[in-house]
């Protein structure tokens, strides 16, 4: 063989070796990337924040907590549960919307971000602009309860009494702006209906005064008023959830009476920082949602009253949006104002 043709040949095989090298070195990078990102890096790189702009105990904490393992497990990181409280969680949402939109911050928060929008004139936030909806994760249900000597045993019969007795039956509430004040208010707005809010300084005063006769109705949580009702203490008359509550299979739901506009749960979500990159929401997202159809976690949020629900990104917002429209509209025909 001459000196030419072995120099070709060693010339062909130098460029066969380059392209496999060349080819290697294409597939590690893209090995290196994160497939949810779409970038050099992975994610997560270090610890998740999840802040709840609720004290301990609440439900979002519950859900904060109890999903926080969970997602350790599936992304080798830590991740941790902030209480950020304060301001009806105002002051943990601005905490979540001013940090850095890389995904290593989560908002796990409650119906009072749909809410304060519409009570509170100036937010150091925008409850749309500031963040990227990520899931919903749970509801509870709500269920328009009464004095069992109240004479009605249907909504239909309680809207009828009120519309003979304008301004004289009193309703009681956990608080003002709270999710039960709103939810009364929107059922007088829809009914035409003239009753009075009596506002307590948390839960146990406005039960017990209802179970006492003082005050005739109340929109409770279902699970709140489940051993009233049992007891024979308290009267339900409908549940605001979509389908029927299994604390009270025998109440039929608003929509079943006609009025589905009254369809009213509280609700826990998960927001991130606007900003952040989607394939990084679209990723968080579907480990939540793989986490809600775990069954330990199922038969934990079955305990705490809460149904869960997951979904898509595009879906969760579309109902804040819906939310947020709602409240504001209830917030000025009742003109309330927050405490």
């Amino acid at each position: 063989m001459s000196d030419k043709c072995r120099a070709a040949r060693l010339s062909r095989r130098a460029a066969s070796v380059l392209a496999v090298c060349s080819a290697c070195a294409g597939w590690m990078n893209a090995v290196a990337q994160d497939p949810s990102t779409g970038s050099g890096q992975a994610w997560p790189t270090r610890t998740v924040q999840i802040v709840v702009p609720y004290t301990p105990g609440t439900g979002a904490d519950i859900l904060a907590r109890t999903f926080g393992p969970k997602l350790s497990e599936r992304w080798k990181v830590g991740v941790v549960t902030d209480n950020r409280p304060g301001a009806t969680g105002n002051i943990g949402a601005e905490y979540v919307s001013k940090a850095a939109p890389d995904g290593h911050t989560m908002l796990f928060t409650a119906t009072s971000f749909g809410t304060t929008p519409a009570l509170y004139q100036k937010l150091p936030f925008d409850p749309v602009k500031s963040f990227a909806p990520v899931a919903l994760i749970a509801t509870s249900g709500l269920a328009l309860v009464v004095h069992p000597q109240l004479p009605v045993k249907s909504v239909k019969e309680f809207i009828q009494l009120a519309k003979r007795r304008p301004g004289q039956m009193l309703y009681s509430s956990p608080g003002n702006g709270g999710p039960q004040h709103l939810a009364m208010e929107l059922f007088k707005l829809e009914t035409s209906i003239d009753i009075v809010h009596v506002p307590y300084k948390g839960l146990s005063g406005a039960m017990t005064d209802l179970i006492g006769g003082h005050v005739q109705a109340m929109i409770s949580a279902t699970q709140t008023a489940y051993a009233a009702v049992q007891s024979g203490r308290l009267r339900v008359l409908a549940v605001m959830s979509p389908e029927r509550s299994s604390a009270y299979p025998d109440a039929p739901t608003m929509k079943e009476l006609g009025l589905a506009q009254l369809e009213v749960e509280t609700w826990y979500g998960a927001f991130a920082p606007a900003g952040t990159p989607a394939p990084v929401i679209v990723k968080i997202n579907a480990e939540l949602n793989a986490v809600l159809k775990l069954p330990e976690i199922r038969e934990l949020l079955a305990k705490q009253g809460m149904t869960p629900r997951g979904g898509s990104p595009e879906r969760f917002g579309n109902m804040v949006r819906a939310e947020l429209a709602r409240w504001d509209r209830v917030v000025k025909a009742a003109k309330i104002k927050a405490d």
